[in-house]
């Protein structure tokens, strides 16, 4: 059976406020063909968010204009709890709310060449607009702290945007993973500031990418398959690498380890004829939830 993909790009994020490189920056892993059609790994680490983005889109350009189809994963999510673009007052009556939250958010957040950006004060903004107060988004530092942004956790009890997404609450009760929740912005183990950051570059690299699809949203959310993907040179598709067991060799970040595992799990699933059947939403979930999933808060690939 055909590869669905001739390449696999795995990005590990950071939300760093100033250049980076190491651990908890980020990483890049490409495992695409050599000239000899044998797939081989590399590991790029980047400084920054600008560059990280025009890296990604050049390396996608060459391989694009080769003939291959590349996989290209981000480790953070690229939807937010379903009600969220309605709950900001956005326009949903021409696009899906997914897509009007990345262009709300590409429109709001501008990274500096620095890797500076207004990411709490527009998180402050955005609970203005959708509960007056500090919800849903927290987890600012003191400096950031306003009347609507806290440091600690809200209460999200009887309000109308969940704590956690679908997948997330899934991952949690499958006991697969223990997911943060996308609002929280700071502290151990978040992941909001990633997507908060994440998302606007996904969204410039799909408009300059017309063959490009982002998963679950605008390509078949069953077993994908050839017929599925014609015309298609790059999926986009929000990854989770703690799902694949990485150890650190002796001079390697753990981020570059699960850039490598989580490429070669894909691959490999890949050259079984397995990883159509990963394109799913949760095939067990009722129709209302999988249309929230495909319409606003997305999935991860492989759940």
């Amino acid at each position: 059976m055909a590869r669905l993909f001739d390449a696999y790009i795995m990005v590990d994020w950071s939300a760093a406020a100033k250049p980076a490189l190491g651990a908890n920056s980020i990483w890049i892993g490409i495992l695409a063909k050599d000239a000899r059609l044998k797939l081989q790994f590399k590991a790029v680490n980047i400084d920054t968010r600008l560059k990280a983005r025009a890296f990604i889109e050049d390396m996608v350009a060459k391989l694009t204009r080769r003939g291959d189809r590349v996989l290209l994963g981000f480790d953070f999510s690229l939807g937010y709890p379903a009600g969220t673009a309605a709950a900001l007052g956005l326009d949903v009556s021409k696009q899906a709310p997914w897509a009007a939250m990345h262009a709300h958010l590409a429109s709001k957040l501008k990274d500096k060449a620095d890797n500076s950006n207004a990411r709490y004060a527009i998180a402050a903004g955005m609970n203005y607009a959708i509960s007056k107060g500090p919800y849903p988004f927290w987890g600012a530092p003191a400096r950031d702290v306003v009347s609507t942004l806290s440091s600690t956790k809200p209460d999200y009890a009887g309000q109308p945007l969940p704590e956690y997404r679908i997948v997330e609450n899934h991952l949690r009760e499958t006991k697969a993973g223990q997911p943060k929740s996308v609002w929280q912005l700071a502290y151990t183990g978040s992941v909001g500031s990633q997507s908060l950051t994440g998302i606007p570059h996904v969204h410039a690299l799909r408009a300059a990418w017309p063959n490009a699809r982002i998963w679950p949203f605008e390509i078949n959310a069953d077993e994908m398959t050839e017929e599925g993907l014609d015309g298609i040179e790059v999926v986009i598709a929000e990854v989770y690498p703690s799902l694949i067991k990485a150890k650190p060799e002796k001079g390697e970040t753990l981020d570059e380890v699960q850039v490598r595992e989580i490429a070669r799990h894909y691959s490999q699933l890949d050259e079984k004829g397995l990883l159509g059947g990963t394109f799913s939403t949760g095939k067990s979930l009722d129709e209302g939830k999988i249309e929230h999933i495909q319409a606003e808060e997305g999935w991860i690939l492989g759940i």
